[in-house]
């Protein structure tokens, strides 16, 4: 069944459409036997180290605050002008410790690992901690305020479920690290002497956390030959595109000179749609910048060239919003999906709901549903040909559906139930849709960067006006300039804003069918 795409309203981006280079125009391409076999290898989902961080702080707050009340709650009668002492008291040291902690350097992937001197670090801070507080109930003349019973106590159990809830991490660290979610899949661009130089220094480095996946280059064996420090090319940076579809890469690492300036450009129209970030090795230029200027994988000096749109804490809160807004909305919208699955049971034969293949999260393909509104006998799960008006594939119930996007709801399951569509994002299009006889991604160059984020049931495109029927290129061209706006300035606000704006949006039928 023919599903026209996006129904909701836009704004144009010059900014986004000059950004727009021209992207690899294949879905598909064929890889090395080699690069096939490195791309069918398992890749582990992720597990981001900042959100890991993050997490271990917020634990170890909520574990120095509890092993203080808790003591408290034994040792001491329940008085009520006593508990709110004892609790103001747990909260500063619980945000001494996390302080100290951060001081002492041990919220990283490394101190995780479990290596000795990071526990006499965290003894040593805990003791400052301690240290600090008896010192300032001294000078404030508060120390017959607390129990000193209480503070020893505190001070040894304390440390004790600390260093035993760093062990137990330590085991989790290990299996996720063996699991490969710790490391940043990374590939090479560029061999000959630079890659190799490159891909020493990070093997060097056991806690760079970088685990070398490909070399790809474009220049042919005769030029920089078949490997580069072991690591055999894959192909180039077109097969890149196809092996980032296939497998999990999260870093791309340039090993070519700035002075390849034009090279380097037009590599990066063509990575520019994977949502990867993207890094220029800068341990061979001439040129050099302040210490500021660079970051660093391990000891490598980098230049930041692009980072993927939604990354660490940004993951979970749109994961978030979309599972508790969304979960609120599928809750809210379950009469009126009754209602509609009985119109469409009563107007037509045929089941109620209606799947479609489309284009999801970096180019996999993703089962969306939708409210039937067509005759089941004239569906076209392809989408070759879009709806248009007074299309007679259309039941009654159908093209109100379809003008009101009542035809859309089903899509919460997706996003509440399967997460592999968000609440806000560009708008699935179906694989094989097309405008003036040519698929999208052959109609716009840089088509797939739009998939660099999960889709969504609304979008900035469809709130500004590009809603509905995708007949002609500058219809596409638009809704794809929008939804790289959208990625580019992504926000949880923006997606507030955009879901606020959207039912004022659905009001605009003309481009609906």
């Amino acid at each position: 069944m023919t599903q026209s795409e996006p129904r909701a309203p836009l704004h144009a981006s010059s900014a986004v459409a000059a950004a727009t280079g021209a992207a690899p125009r294949k879905t598909t391409r064929p890889l090395s036997p080699l690069a096939q076999a490195r791309a069918a290898e398992p890749a582990s989902k992720p597990l981001s180290p900042i959100v890991l961080a993050g997490s271990v702080r917020m634990a170890e707050f909520a574990i120095v605050c509890a092993v203080g009340m808790i003591i408290y709650a034994v040792y001491l009668p329940p008085e009520p002008g006593l508990v709110w002492r004892y609790v103001a008291a747990t909260f500063v040291i619980a945000c001494l410790a996390t302080l100290a902690f951060q001081i002492a350097d041990i919220y990283q992937v490394q101190a995780f690992r479990g290596y000795e001197k990071q526990y006499m670090r965290l003894a040593s801070a805990w003791s400052v901690v301690f240290l600090v507080v008896i010192g300032l109930s001294f000078f404030a003349k508060a120390g017959e305020l607390f129990s000193r019973v209480w503070l020893g106590t505190y001070y040894l159990a304390g440390l004790a479920t600390l260093i035993i809830c760093r062990n137990l991490l330590f085991y989790a660290v290990r299996h996720w690290t063996r699991e490969g979610r710790l490391t940043r899949r990374t590939v090479i661009v560029g061999g000959g002497e630079p890659g190799a130089h490159v891909i020493e220094e990070l093997r060097r480095q056991k806690d760079s956390g970088v685990e070398i996946v490909g070399l790809f280059d474009d220049r042919g064996d005769a030029r920089t030959g078949p490997d580069a420090a072991g690591e055999r090319k894959l192909g180039t940076v077109d097969d890149l595109v196809e092996f980032g579809r296939r497998t999990r890469v999260d870093l791309v690492i340039f090993s070519l000179p700035i002075s390849a300036e034009t090279r380097i450009l037009q590599m990066l129209k063509k990575l520019w749609v994977l949502p990867v970030d993207i890094r220029l090795a800068a341990h061979t230029n001439k040129l050099q910048f302040r210490p500021r200027s660079y970051s660093y994988i391990g000891s490598v000096p980098v230049l930041d060239v692009a980072d993927r749109p939604i990354a660490d804490w940004d993951v979970v809160m749109k994961w978030l919003f979309d599972k508790i807004i969304g979960g609120l909305a599928l809750l809210a919208a379950l009469p009126a999906m009754a209602i509609v699955a009985l119109a469409i049971k009563l107007d037509s034969k045929g089941p109620v709901l209606f799947k479609q293949k489309r284009y999801g999260f970096n180019n996999d393909l993703i089962e969306v549903y939708k409210f039937r509104s067509m005759y089941t006998d004239m569906t076209d799960a392809a989408a070759a040909r879009l709806v248009t008006k007074d299309d007679p594939r259309v039941t009654r119930v159908g093209r109100f559906i379809r003008k009101t996007s009542l035809d859309e709801l089903p899509q919460l399951l997706n996003v509440v139930i399967k997460g592999n569509l968000s609440l806000v994002g560009p708008r699935p299009h179906a694989v094989s849709a097309k405008a003036e006889s040519r698929l999208y991604d052959e109609a716009v160059d840089g088509y797939f960067a739009r998939h660099r984020v999960k889709p969504g049931i609304t979008g900035w495109a469809q709130i500004n006006g590009w809603r509905g029927e995708t007949d002609t290129q500058e219809k596409i061209q638009k809704r794809v300039e929008h939804d790289l706006y959208y990625i580019e300035n992504w926000s949880v606000l923006f997606d507030l804003r955009i879901l606020m704006s959207t039912p004022l949006a659905l009001l605009k039928t003309e481009n609906a069918y």
